[in-house]
């Protein structure tokens, strides 16, 4: 048993970093047995949902939609807010109502949700039916976990990890699109952000075996991949290799793959050669997610995000100039603790400023053990509530202008899948990232088709196949 350990998760002294070639060969020993796995949270938990499904499949496992029918029950989960923590406190409500049922039922929680200690220390108090969690840094434990398994709970976290797994096989949701990790971990250790404890030290994978993931991706015919990490553009730094992110970029544009994406960027670290790349290659999405958090300098150092206002807006600028046709989207926090009313005045004129083609926004919410969370919450909620709705309102004001711009213009599209709603639609994606519904079947799923937009929402598009 290894327990989350903020004081561990806080050591940033330099270690060698030890890549582990992860081994895939498991034995099926859970053959008829099905599982059910529930993910929640950021684009990252989505990718590590991808290597969990492999290791559950390789154990012998089938996969079920039907919590009920479940052997299994894995919820990858995410720390981010306390509205996702409610929401897996709520479904593991489901989980004991069922294992009362079904004595030999496994339940597994992993994600960033295990990495917090107090998080661990009332699930080991108020939640013994959980059998194993498992944090972040170590989720290719799993298969030997399942193997080894005793009859009580078990929590194997490491809060830190000089580890970078190689070798990893994914059963991945899309032969369309995919998520390639470069790196693992955050050392910006914003003061409301749990992530650097939850999920370690930066760690980069060395370039050829991304190169080498790449290539395969690419001779197997996807269409589409995003390079991911909890902070994309510091990739590289620790390995003092002569290598950084924009190297990196152009490598893998070099490949040939028609479309190329990344996830998350800092402000901080996102250099005029990261931008110069961007601009070169065609086959780089002018799709770029640049988060300000607030838009008052006073708040951004409280934050310790490392730029002030005028900073963010000089970048800001310099993408817009260099890459005339660049999309850009962001994050937004409000509530902020001793955030004033001429505070989130500043954060409004930058979305003016900006005029964003969208924004995920959010209440400050406090996450136990961060730097915040030790400052004085004294922003009402009602007050945070009303500037949510302001700010969203005008986040969908300019969203809105940005999308009706493209109305009866062609664009292309990578279709991803079927429409939800319409079964005479598919859906897929712009190359500035802007959802689209278009009229067809789905014959045209996985091509990248020209497509005219005859309708403009806020938050996407309508359009017909253009002949």
């Amino acid at each position: 048993m290894r327990l989350p350990n903020y004081n561990e998760a806080k050591d940033r002294n330099k270690v060698d970093i030890t890549y582990l070639n992860v081994n895939n060969d498991i034995d099926a020993i859970y053959t008829n047995k099905k599982y059910f796995l529930r993910t929640y949270g950021c684009q990252m938990n989505v990718h590590d949902s991808e290597q969990i499904r492999f290791y559950l499949e390789k154990l012998g496992m089938n996969s079920t939609d039907t919590l009920e029918d479940a052997d299994v029950v894995v919820l990858n989960t995410c720390a981010i807010r306390e509205n996702a923590h409610d929401k897996v406190i709520g479904y593991l409500g489901r989980c004991k109502h069922l294992k009362k049922e079904k004595k030999d039922l496994i339940i597994v929680v992993m994600g960033c949700m295990a990495g917090q200690v107090d998080v661990v220390e009332d699930l080991q108090k108020n939640h013994k039916y959980i059998d194993l969690i498992i944090g972040t840094n170590n989720i290719y434990d799993l298969p030997r976990l399942l193997i080894e398994k005793g009859s009580k709970q078990n929590i194997e976290v490491y809060s830190n990890s000089d580890i970078v797994p190689e070798n990893i096989t994914y059963e991945r949701d899309s032969k369309i699109s995919a998520w390639v990790n470069i790196m693992y971990g955050c050392d910006k250790f914003c003061t409301y952000c749990i992530v650097p404890f939850t999920r370690g030290r930066e760690r980069s994978r060395k370039m050829e075996c991304i190169l080498e993931e790449c290539k395969s991706l690419v001779a197997s015919g996807y269409q589409e991949i995003t390079l991911l990490g909890q902070n994309v553009n510091a990739y590289g730094t620790d390995l003092n290799l002569g290598y950084d992110f924009a190297d990196l970029l152009e490598k893998v544009a070099e490949l040939g793959i028609p479309r190329l994406r990344f996830v998350t960027s800092h402000p901080w670290n996102f250099t005029d050669k990261m931008i110069e790349v961007i601009a070169k290659y065609e086959n780089i999405m002018p799709y770029i997610h640049l988060p300000l958090q607030s838009g008052s300098s006073r708040i951004l150092k409280k934050m310790n995000r490392r730029y002030t206002k005028e900073e963010y807006q000089e970048l800001f600028d310099k993408m817009k100039k260099t890459i005339p046709n660049a999309v850009i989207t962001t994050d937004i926090i409000v509530g902020f603790p001793g955030e004033t009313e001429e505070d989130f005045q500043d954060t409004l004129d930058m979305v003016e400023y900006c005029k964003y083609d969208g924004a995920f926004t959010f209440i400050y919410s406090e996450r136990k053990g961060t730097a915040s969370s030790f400052m004085k919450d004294d922003v009402s909620n009602e007050e945070k509530e009303s500037r949510l709705k302001r700010l969203n309102e005008l986040v969908n004001k300019y969203s809105k202008e940005s999308n009706v711009k493209l109305l009866d213009k062609v664009v292309p599209v990578l279709v991803i899948g079927p429409s939800i709603k319409d079964e005479n639609k598919v859906y897929g994606y712009t190359d500035t990232m802007k959802l689209v519904n278009i009229e067809g079947d789905e014959s045209l799923i996985g091509k990248i088709i020209d497509v005219k937009i005859t309708d403009a929402k806020s938050f996407s598009l309508d359009g017909v196949v253009n002949n």
